[in-house]
């Protein structure tokens, strides 16, 4: 028996990257996800590739999902205007927005839709589906975050009527997720995080992941205090180096422990090899470092983002609360599908 969910997936994507080998591979993946992702849930793919590429996407996909073009939303960031146009024509209450490399399957979908029951957004957490070298480097990050609170996944799930209430989220900004957490608390809305969903996700190319480093950095802008942190490390590895080597080998050992303790939350280590704690002290030099490129990009008017330099990477509580105050009733979005 096939099992149908009341549960709208939304996917934002944009691919006008990569040469046609490539782009063939990303296109037969993904139609074979769509294939089983759309016997479970309605599903609606919001596409902002170049035309010729969204021609070829419309061939595969329209007999298995909803593929539309973006709508007619302000903002720069294409993710967040993709996600809102999926929003406002979704079918059901309950959304599911997921990146295009994010891979749910019934189970994980079925998790986040049950927590959805009693609350407005669900936080899963995402676990790379293979392991390459950049995968765990990137991993260790996310053990980090879920030691000392919830990583930031490519994946939610929503109240189609909570974000209906802010009129959306922010699209001016370069950390989407953060935006959109913070705005719907602004309102009052019920956050659930979920460390014990692992929902997997394809890893980047490791062009792709060296291409992020200062973007990434840049995220912790609106995050001050762990701004400050990271712009402490490389002075504090280079002092500890020089007078103090055996507590600098200790600071990494902490850190492998931090991540390790990460990794057992959640039964995350059914899904994250054993190794991949060790690279949490390379992960944080290398934010250390980053993190004052980001200050560097900051003084320069924002970090580069499509050709174009974003300031803001997430508006405060403050500003949200004050935004939320004053704004008007939400209008709907007529999106041509």
């Amino acid at each position: 028996m096939i099992v149908r969910l009341p549960v709208e997936v939304v996917i934002p994507l944009r691919w006008d990257g990569g040469d046609d080998e490539a782009h063939r591979r990303d296109l037969d993946d993904m139609t074979g996800y769509l294939t089983m992702l759309a016997r479970h849930a309605d599903v609606t793919v919001v596409d902002g590739s170049r035309p010729d590429r969204f021609d070829e996407h419309r061939e595969a996909w329209q007999p298995l999902v909803r593929h539309v073009a973006p709508g007619p939303l302000p903002g720069i960031n294409g993710k967040v205007v993709g996600a809102m146009t999926g929003v406002h024509l979704a079918r059901h209450e309950l959304v599911v927005l997921a990146d295009d490399d994010v891979r749910y399957d019934l189970a994980t979908l079925v998790d986040v839709v049950v927590l959805l029951g009693d609350a407005d957004l669900v936080r899963p957490q995402n676990v790379f589906s293979s392991w390459p070298w950049h995968a765990r480097w990137d991993g260790s990050r996310t053990l980090l975050n879920r030691a000392l609170a919830a990583d930031w996944p490519g994946t939610f799930g929503v109240r189609r009527s909570a974000l209906r209430r802010t009129s959306g989220w922010d699209a001016d900004v370069l950390f989407e997720n953060l935006e959109l957490v913070r705005t719907l608390r602004a309102a009052g809305a019920r956050v659930v995080d979920a460390p014990q969903i692992l929902v997997p996700r394809r890893p980047p190319t490791s062009r792709h992941f060296w291409s992020q480093r200062v973007r990434q950095a840049y995220d912790d802008v609106a995050q001050p205090w762990r701004l400050a942190t990271a712009l402490a490390t490389v002075p504090a590895v280079v002092v500890l180096a020089a007078r103090r080597p055996t507590a600098l080998l200790g600071a990494g050992a902490a850190l492998v422990g931090l991540a390790e303790s990460g990794r057992r939350r959640a039964g995350a280590d059914r899904a994250v090899p054993a190794d991949v704690p060790l690279w949490a002290p390379a992960w944080v030099l290398e934010r250390g470092v980053c993190s004052w490129l980001a200050v560097g990009a900051l003084a320069r008017g924002g970090v580069r983002y499509h050709g174009r330099r974003v300031r803001t990477a997430a508006h405060s509580r403050r500003q949200l609360r004050r935004r939320l105050a004053e704004l008007p009733e939400a209008q709907e979005l007529t999106v041509r599908a």
